[in-house]
């Protein structure tokens, strides 16, 4: 917190609080592991995936798999959330099924966190015990309009 110029506090998982906070704490956290900043939303994403599985648990179709959950995301749980109020503001996703094991995933967020979309990716197949692969043919942070992940799964 004091590398980052962040004033202490005490984070509860469900409350929300400012983008630029985060940033700087994940900015702080990247520069003090000597890592990239992409690196470390990577393993955030894949590290708060199990708790965003348990939150989102009722919407979930029991015989869905890692690429069911992926292409389903925005209509079953984005959706809900923005319908319900809720001010987490999640991205807006595009998803095309486009083979039995491959979804292609159109990220476009203001917050321009397609790492940690990656790293979601990576926990939701890991839940799933599935092997994945990701290929960013385009991306925001490279001046593109839109982050598309290519998500091939298989299982391990």
């Amino acid at each position: 917190m004091r590398l980052a110029g962040v004033p202490p506090r005490i984070y509860y998982r469900v409350a929300e609080y400012p983008d630029q906070e985060a940033v700087a704490l994940l900015s702080a956290l990247a520069s003090a592991l000597n890592e990239p900043l992409d690196a470390v939303l990577e393993n955030l994403g894949e590290f708060i995936t199990p708790d965003l599985l348990r939150m989102a648990r009722y919407w979930i179709h029991p015989d869905w798999k890692a690429l069911d959950l992926i292409a389903n995301t925005e209509a079953t749980i984005h959706e809900t959330l923005r319908a319900e109020g809720s001010r987490t503001d999640p991205p807006r996703l595009r998803c095309e099924r486009t083979a039995p094991d491959e979804v292609v995933v159109t990220y476009d967020s203001a917050r321009r966190l397609c790492a940690l979309a990656r790293g979601i990716v990576k926990g939701v197949a890991s839940h799933y015990a599935e092997q994945v692969s990701i290929r960013e043919p385009s991306c925001m942070l490279k001046g593109d309009p839109a982050c598309r992940l290519v998500v091939k799964c298989r299982p391990l």
